[in-house]
């Protein structure tokens, strides 16, 4: 497969030009990669108006993803944005998006910019706030109960502790009954390049988006955005105008040219690399599972470990890893995560086995992160985000409206959403996750 736009880089990089152009650095070396970073010059497409070399390397992922495929230089947090301003545009009147309530902030952030309105789908079994599995049946029963239909179905799926959405139950159910299924599959890509695909479009969904570097050969911030097939003629003409609407008029062509370059090595040699790896993973989740390590999720290159059941917390056993120079994904009071790709040397493999099966195991320990809550709705978070605000400490704020979410990332997945009320659960929440302050309206 060819990389048309690094290819271009290289030939304008030979000819040592006078860089009489953006950026400011003129190509000279200060971080070793200057010379590759250019902008919108004569030849070199642009990313929103695409007719180029951009437009070629795009149909050369659409073609690896069998998708209609957009890239973004600004992560998967600008494709949220604009697969959800994709739906309201096919909406006279404010569409209504049912979504698993341990949405990524950037759906909240949506919801904000573009107005739509949301009911939220609660995890029956999940305790974490960071899961909420839903399957067909389940959104069946929903339906059956609801007076009206949404005009979409909205799931992240892999979550951040690895667990994995029935999207094909999902999708039939979506599609029996005329609704759109939007998938955030930002920690996923690599689904599509397992033996048997497990990617969301092959699954059914209408629209998702994959976050390339999470789990790719790919720089910070390289996004895809997928339009299924089946509804590309409704929507790919729109896709442009809807990711130019929340990203910078000056995409980094550094990430583009690692996207580029990525579908060389996904056609190439992605898919045994993959494979072969998955056999290391496999052995390095049952010797910690042997050794007495609960393993929470489903999802193959993500190793996340429920370290209460061993005895101690998340973070107790990331501080332990860092000493043998080993950096997890995320921790917190109950989880650590480990995100793998093929490119994970084996040697840090090794030393990861190693050294959590040199921990000694304790007695389990038994406080258990709080319920997830159903705080009661006050304002939509549109309304919400504009009106007055005061940023208070979070045991002052029973009874309060949250403003809008600051969470940060990781996780970036908010316990309550702007305009919900402060209750006592919410409060309880926010102590065991050690959350001090809040923003709420005055």
């Amino acid at each position: 497969m060819n990389t048309p736009i690094c290819d271009f880089v290289n030939e304008f990089t030979k000819r040592s030009p006078h860089r009489l152009h953006m950026p400011g650095h003129k190509g000279k070396s200060f971080l070793d990669f200057e010379a590759y970073d250019i902008t919108e010059i004569d030849g070199a497409d642009s990313l929103y108006e695409a007719d180029g070399i951009i437009r070629e390397s795009e149909k050369n992922v659409s073609e690896l993803f069998d998708a209609v495929t957009f890239y973004s230089t600004e992560g998967s947090s600008q494709c949220i944005k604009a697969m959800l301003h994709l739906v309201c545009m096919e909406k006279e009147e404010k569409p209504l998006i049912w979504a698993g309530r341990n949405v990524h902030k950037s759906f909240l952030s949506s919801a904000v910019l573009t107005d739509f309105e949301i009911k939220w789908l609660y995890p029956e079994n999940d305790a974490s706030y960071l899961s909420c599995r839903i399957d067909g049946e389940r959104l069946r029963k929903e339906l059956e109960k609801s007076d009206s239909k949404p005009d979409a179905v909205y799931v992240t799926s892999p979550d951040y502790l690895g667990n994995m959405c029935d999207i094909r139950s999902l999708s039939r159910v979506c599609h029996e009954n005329g609704i759109l299924l939007l998938v955030d599959n930002a920690h996923g890509s690599y689904l599509k390049f397992l033996p048997e695909s497990l990617h969301p479009i092959d699954l059914g969904a209408d629209m998702c988006t994959d976050s390339a570097h999470k789990t790719l050969p790919v720089l910070t911030g390289g996004a895809y955005l997928h339009i299924s097939k089946k509804v590309a003629h409704i929507f790919e003409n729109k896709v442009k105008n809807a990711l130019s609407l929340f990203g910078s008029t000056s995409p980094s062509y550094l990430i583009l040219q690692s996207l580029d370059m990525a579908n060389k090595i996904l056609c190439e040699t992605f898919r045994k690399d993959l494979s072969e790896f998955l056999g290391e993973v496999i052995k390095l989740k049952s010797t910690l599972e042997n050794q007495g390590f609960a393993l929470v999720g489903d999802e193959i290159l993500k190793i996340t470990i429920d370290t209460k059941k061993y005895g101690y917390k998340g973070q107790e056993v990331a501080e332990i890893l860092k000493g043998k120079n080993i950096f997890c994904e995320f921790c917190d009071e109950d989880f650590i995560v480990f995100m793998l790709s093929p490119y994970t040397d084996k040697e840090a493999l090794t030393v990861l086995k190693e050294t959590l099966c040199s921990i000694q195991k304790k007695d389990p320990i038994t406080d258990y992160p709080p319920c997830s809550p159903r705080p009661e709705k006050v304002y939509s978070p549109r309304k919400a985000a504009f009106m007055p605000h005061e940023t208070m400490t979070a045991d002052n704020c029973l009874g309060r409206t949250l403003a809008f979410s600051t969470v940060g990332c990781p996780p970036a997945v908010p316990i309550i959403a702007g305009g919900e009320k402060i209750d006592k659960e919410v409060i309880n929440c926010f102590r065991y996750y050690n959350i001090t302050e809040c923003t709420v309206i005055k």
